[in-house]
């Protein structure tokens, strides 16, 4: 199976993007969307939240399982993405698109890697 990533974004093994815009968009990998199949709801931190790189920041539940979501960087969330919880499929559909979680007004990035070194953990 090949795996799309797009080259421009950075990803963490626990399979989150982020971008290098201010603020930060950040989201799961398609990688981990097909994984967990039909996701069917979205735990997030609120707008203004502090976040630590590499802590739990919320949940993501699916058909399948339940699954915490880590933070990529340590930051103030700045917007969180209101469609993707009332529909999360969204983030199914559309992974790197409409399915984004949060904004982060970063003040550190924690260890990320390119879209060719998630790919090749991520096959491995």
């Amino acid at each position: 199976m090949t795996v799309e990533l797009p080259a421009h974004l950075h990803y963490t093994v626990e399979h989150e993007w982020l971008d290098d815009a201010s603020p930060a968009t950040i989201g799961i990998t398609s990688v981990a969307a097909d994984a967990l199949g039909d996701i069917v709801y979205l735990e997030l931190p609120a707008v203004g939240e502090s976040l630590t790189a590499g802590s739990v920041i919320g949940e993501i539940e699916s058909t399948k399982s339940v699954s915490e979501l880590f933070s990529p960087v340590s930051g103030t969330v700045a917007e969180v993405n209101q469609a993707a919880i009332d529909d999360p499929s969204l983030v199914n559909s559309d992974p790197f698109g409409a399915g984004w979680l949060l904004k982060v007004d970063v003040a550190e990035t924690g260890p990320v890697l390119t879209a060719e070194a998630y790919a090749a953990q991520s096959a491995g």
